[in-house]
């Protein structure tokens, strides 16, 4: 098997990011927002070990990635508990439908 070449590691990761921003921007719906978030911290992975690989003494890139899984799943409970507790008041999970918040 040959090794893959790091740029299309991160050309993967660049679009990852890419897509996850575009669908924290253009998408209103609270848990669609919070997929876009998942994607570009994976990308942040997938850009964390690719450069790894260019010190393959030290283990920093996959640590500091672990690091980041870690975050993220924390993140995730945290986002979905607060996104249940707003639906429960507004009846609603549309971003733009939250006006009560602004007062």
């Amino acid at each position: 098997m040959q090794a893959v070449d790091s740029h299309l590691f991160l050309f993967v990761g660049a679009a990852l990011f890419s897509i996850g921003l575009a669908v924290v921007i253009l998408k209103r719906h609270a848990i669609v927002v919070l997929m876009g978030i998942e994607l570009m911290l994976n990308a942040v992975n997938i850009n964390l070990v690719a450069f790894s690989q260019y010190d393959p003494d030290r283990l920093q890139g996959q640590m500091l990635a672990l690091f980041v899984m870690v975050v993220a799943a924390a993140e995730s409970a945290i986002a979905l508990a607060i996104v249940l507790q707003v639906y429960r008041h507004f009846h609603t999970a549309q971003l733009d439908e939250l006006n009560e918040l602004k007062q």
